[in-house]
């Protein structure tokens, strides 16, 4: 009986460090398997083989550790990729700017509470940039202003002594539109506060960004003024 079970755990030690491997894999979004699929809409969909950028790079970093940790920060392969690669071009061209990119959705997709939508791995939340006294800072994150969310900045994009980047906003997305054309997909919405367009069109960058992509005009049920949700047009089954 004792060789019977030796032998059974020996049969199964492979399988089993094979699927913690696989979950772990998994849980870093790290580029083994199969492609992402995403199915659904963003408001009812879900998500197959998620990926996610690491917690940090050069120029930017997640909103937030436990969030992070939690895997709120998955999205479908070709979102990931177009995320990487435009913040690799600003690094280039703008190496002093740093970026903040929020929730996105589980690595299975589905239900994302508090958001409404999120549900498939194409729906990016990005905190906007930030100067203080005309310097490159960051959006300040934790749990006692909702990791960022409930930063409230005013008609001049103010918020105390956090003026919102305007300009780094408006590079960030050119830089993100190039990406995701090249990576196969394109941005297919931009929600971002409508009272705050107007200061976004006074910065060269940002007006661009207006002029280019398809920014919905009319304010959402939340304001959207400490971060820009952008949705991507991934063919989803």
């Amino acid at each position: 009986m004792r060789l019977r079970r030796i032998l059974l755990w020996v049969c199964l030690l492979p399988a089993s460090v094979a699927a913690v491997f696989a979950l772990y894999v998994a849980w870093l979004g790290l580029d083994f398997g199969a492609p992402s699929t995403c199915r659904g809409s963003i408001a009812n969909g879900s998500l197959e083989g998620g990926r996610r950028l690491p917690y940090s790079g050069e120029n930017y970093r997640a909103y937030s550790l436990l969030g992070y940790l939690l895997g709120r920060t998955f999205v479908h392969d070709k979102v990931r990729n177009a995320m990487r690669d435009a913040y690799a071009d600003l690094a280039r061209s703008h190496p002093d700017l740093r970026f903040l990119y929020a929730e996105t959705s589980w690595p299975w997709g589905g239900n994302f509470a508090p958001h409404k939508t999120h549900a498939n791995g194409t729906s990016v939340d990005f905190h906007v940039p930030t100067r203080t006294d005309g310097q490159v800072s960051e959006l300040p994150t934790s749990p006692f202003n909702k990791f960022g969310y409930s930063v409230e900045f005013d008609g001049a994009g103010r918020a105390g002594s956090l003026l919102i980047d305007f300009e780094a906003m408006g590079l960030h997305l050119l830089a993100l539109d190039k990406a995701a054309r090249a990576n196969g997909t394109r941005i297919q919405r931009v929600i971002f506060d409508p009272a705050l367009h107007s200061k976004l069109a006074a910065s060269p960058g940002g007006a661009q960004a207006l002029a280019r992509l398809p920014f919905q005009r009319q304010r959402s049920w939340v304001r959207h003024d400490e971060h820009y949700h952008v949705d991507f047009a991934v063919p989803c089954r």
